[in-house]
């Protein structure tokens, strides 16, 4: 049995009729209503205002500092492209089929499944156990570049800094009052730390899919995002020259949030259509459909001081100076089957002691994601997505979705299902962008203590660091806050 609405293509919530109504065009609400073609006329550059266009540039520092990443050599799934998962999925509520006419919704219509809450899946049509090519996505192994690391010269590579005594925290959180908490935090059920607005976002019901942007700020809140440069410094950053890492057919997300007071932070989003856990005596755990995984990038008045990298539920902090990097930008490691994204190659144990679950990564081929992407500003405060000056068509609906990027966890009496030590062999498929704490106080993904490392290696035995508010000793490695 299906889980319907009724029989209209594009059918509305009281809600969302009232929204589409305050369209100043009646072309607009039409093809709204009857398409789910909403707001066309905003990704025409010729329409916006010079506000606007402000408030969707791209500062350039943020593709100087654009993390480079080593993918697995020997890895089986890789980038894949969000709107081709779509065509191989379809939308079920838990386990139920959705309405015929929605089994592959796109991108730009893919936020109208809120309308049946968070208990939305993109379920698999294929066995994912057979191994369609499209989990895999070879096609979107990133090309082989002209030049490579080895061709850097002296200087242009900086390979970390790899032991506790190279760490200089001192140095690197100067004035670090101004940008380790900053903002007012996303809400919670975003992931966040801030209270939810009374009456707004009730769980499982409808959501308002292109929240309104907000009036002007005039509470001495300046805008990093101000500071812009113009068409020929874009078209001289992005010579093929300057370029080390290989293009995928995958275009990669990046969403950036201007925090205020002279604080952006560049998230680097990518998406794999299968992740694949890791085993432990021989037995895996951890497998889902859909994968998001993301570097942040967190800038005081431009100048990058520190990097995250997303690691399964949680994740790595480092000072900028601390990390690997192809002349400015920092380089990340995705680790083989889950993707985690890890500053160093190498071998890197989690939750169970003695390595017994682990992750791998190498220098294997080298992904370059400003080559294609989808590019974003994004306002936390009021939850607005806009299409960058440097992206302007792409789509943003897929942004609001607020169900699962793969299938619901399996049954028992599936087949291909099993639990061990409360550990089962097929999880949930993913939430996404929206859901990762956009707006976080702090550089770490969660809330709560958010460890900054100033080394990556993982030798010796550090003395934790002082709290913030504190004097930094010159030999602390480490600062917990």
């Amino acid at each position: 049995m299906s889980a319907t609405r009724n029989k209209r293509l594009y059918p509305l919530s009281p809600e969302e009729a009232s929204w589409i109504g305050t369209s100043r065009y009646w072309l607009d609400r039409k093809a709204c209503t009857w398409f789910g073609a909403c707001g066309i006329q905003h990704m025409d550059p010729s329409k916006w205002t010079p506000e606007d266009r402000i408030l969707r540039e791209i500062p350039r520092y943020v593709l100087d500092h654009a993390p480079y990443v080593h993918l697995y050599s020997g890895e089986e799934f890789w980038p894949s492209d969000i709107a081709e998962h779509l065509i191989h999925t379809t939308p079920r509520v838990n386990y139920t089929p959705i309405d015929e006419q929605w089994q592959h919704p796109n991108l730009s219509n893919l936020w109208k499944l809120n309308y049946w809450g968070r208990s939305v899946y993109l379920q698999s049509d294929d066995n994912v156990e057979e191994r369609p090519g499209w989990l895999g996505s070879k096609e979107n192994i990133p090309a082989r570049p002209k030049r490579k690391p080895e061709d850097l010269d002296d200087g242009e590579w900086f390979q970390g800094k790899m032991y506790p005594w190279q760490s200089n925290l001192k140095e690197a959180l100067k004035g670090g009052d101004k940008f380790l908490k900053m903002g007012f935090g996303d809400l919670k059920f975003k992931g966040g730390d801030r209270k939810n607005p009374p009456g707004v976002y009730p769980p499982g019901q409808w959501e308002h899919p292109f929240p309104e942007p907000g009036p002007p700020r005039r509470d001495g809140y300046k805008s990093e995002l101000r500071k812009r440069q113009n068409k020929s410094e874009f078209r001289e950053q992005w010579k093929p020259s300057h370029r080390l890492g290989g293009r995928s057919d995958a275009p990669a997300v990046l969403i950036v949030v201007d925090k205020g007071h002279g604080v952006v932070d560049a998230f680097w989003f990518f998406f794999y259509s299968y992740n694949l856990g890791n085993t432990v005596f021989n037995v895996r755990f951890g497998n889902h459909v859909g994968d998001w995984e993301h570097t942040m990038v967190r800038f005081y008045n431009g100048v990058p001081k520190l990097v995250f990298f997303s690691e399964h539920a949680g994740g790595e902090a480092y000072t900028y100076d601390a990390v690997e990097r192809f002349g400015k930008r920092p380089v990340a490691y995705s680790a083989t089957g889950t993707h985690a994204m890890y500053a160093t190659p190498g071998v890197h144990a989690y939750v169970l002691p003695f390595g017994l679950l682990h992750d791998i990564t190498d220098r294997g081929p080298l992904w370059d994601p400003t080559l294609n992407l989808h590019a974003y500003t994004y306002d936390y405060r009021n939850d607005t997505l806009r299409t960058s000056t440097l992206t302007p068509k792409s789509p943003r609906g897929w942004f609001y979705f607020m169900g699962h990027w793969g299938d619901k966890f399996y049954p028992l009496s599936d087949s291909r299902q099993y639990r061990f030590a409360g550990q089962y062999h097929y999880v949930n498929g993913p939430l996404g962008p929206r859901f990762k704490n956009l707006g976080r106080r702090k550089v770490c993904q969660w809330n709560g203590e958010c460890s900054i490392r100033g080394y990556i290696g993982e030798a010796g035995i550090i003395r934790r660091g002082s709290p913030v508010g504190k004097d930094l000793d010159d030999n602390d490695a480490k600062i917990d806050f």
